[in-house]
Parts: C-alpha cells; structure tokens; sequence
C-alpha cells in the first residue's frame, strides 16, 4: 500500500480529500493534517510515500512544508493542491521536488488519475537501465503535454486570455469570435478547459427559453 498524509485546512475539504484517496485501491491514508506544522510533527514519526499537499495552509504556505521536510532529511514525494494558477508558483513547487499538481476544483477522477499515474511512476522506476527508460518513467508520471488531436496550443492559449478577461462569464460564441474559430470549436477548447479544472460553466437565466451557457475561470478559494 502507498501511505499518503493528505495537508488541507478546511475541515470539509480534508475529509473529502481523504475519502477520495481511500477510494484508490492500492492508497491508504496515514494521516491528516490541517496546518503545516502539524504536517511536519507528524512526518517526523511517521513516514508516508506521498503527501498531498494544499499550498495555502494558516500557518504557513505549503512550500515551505515542502523545504522544511526536504531539510529534515524526507524524501516523500508531493502532489501540489491548490487553486493559484500562477507560473511563478508552479516554478517553486517544481524546484522543491513536487511530482504533480492539482487545481481546485477537482474531481474524483482527476485526483485517482494523478495517483495512479503515481502508482505507475513507483513500479517502473526500478527498471531503469538507459536514458529511454528515465524519460519513459518521467513521462508516466507527468503524463502526455500533447493536445487532444484537433486543437492548437495558440488556439487554447486565445482561449484562456478571452476567459481571463471576463472574469464574469463569457459564451462560447463570443469565445470562438475573439479566437477566430466557430462556436462548436470554441466550446470544444472551453470544455478541455472545464475537464482540466482551469475553468467552470454556469447557465445565465434571463431571456425566453433555454439559459445560455457561460464559461470562467474558477473562483479562488
């Protein structure tokens, strides 16, 4: 079994948190903790393989969990989970050895990809013989930077900064209109976006008949 010390400071947050890496098979969590500090007392006695770990805790920020237990001489691997979507953060927690990062909101079957993905990283890791087999196993646990075939990086990228700037909602049609592409191509990339937990839909009540669908980014938490 993976031991897994899930860090989260909402009470409701950390339970669903913990359900959900029960839920893995092959997962099982050995503690929860809901500061950093807290985190810490508890790695010095009790050592898991993975921590999952909320970067803003009340303490102090989740890095500095991350550096402290560095310090200390553990080893555990880190899933990041937080709702910052700043590069500059992704950067640091990529310095200090986090293997992956979760946005919130997520799902269940966001986080059971990343932990099994996980779990395939810890099994290949010890058949490596050649640079083939590093990038092999690295790739298992990053997973694929391609794009579902179809879609451009330049064209998600439009996307994004047309979400970001509306951060009130916007349709897809007024998507596919700043993007240069039709309202179905718009909402194909809008939808990539919900799927990876970089957006939300919402319907906008108003008008006679259906209600229209509008995208944005998630709200911080």
């Amino acid at each position: 079994m993976i031991s897994v010390l899930v860090v989260e400071d909402e009470e409701i947050m950390a339970e669903a948190h913990r359900i959900y890496v029960e839920r893995v098979p092959g997962f099982a969590v050995a503690g929860v903790a809901r500061t950093g500090g807290e985190a810490l007392r508890f790695l010095r006695h009790t050592p898991v393989d993975l921590i999952l770990l909320d970067l803003y805790l009340p303490d102090m920020p989740g890095l500095e969990v991350c550096r402290a237990a560095r310090a200390g001489g553990l080893l555990c691997d880190v899933i990041a989970v937080t709702s910052a979507r700043d590069l500059a953060m992704v950067r640091s927690a990529v310095s200090l050895g986090v293997s992956q990062y979760l946005l919130k909101p997520f799902t269940f079957a966001t986080l059971r990809e990343k932990l099994n993905r996980y779990a395939r990283f810890r099994e290949e890791a010890g058949e490596i013989v050649a640079q083939r087999d590093v990038d092999r196993v690295l790739g298992t646990l990053r997973g694929s930077s391609e794009l579902p075939k179809g879609m451009s990086r330049d064209t998600l990228d439009t996307v994004a900064a047309h979400l970001r700037g509306h951060p009130q909602g916007v349709s897809a049609q007024a998507v596919g209109a700043a993007a240069g592409v039709s309202r179905v191509t718009a909402r194909r990339y809008l939808e990539y976006l919900v799927e990876l937990g970089l957006a939300a839909r919402f319907p906008q009540y108003g008008g006679v008949g259906r209600p229209e669908l509008l995208y944005r980014m998630p709200m911080e938490s």
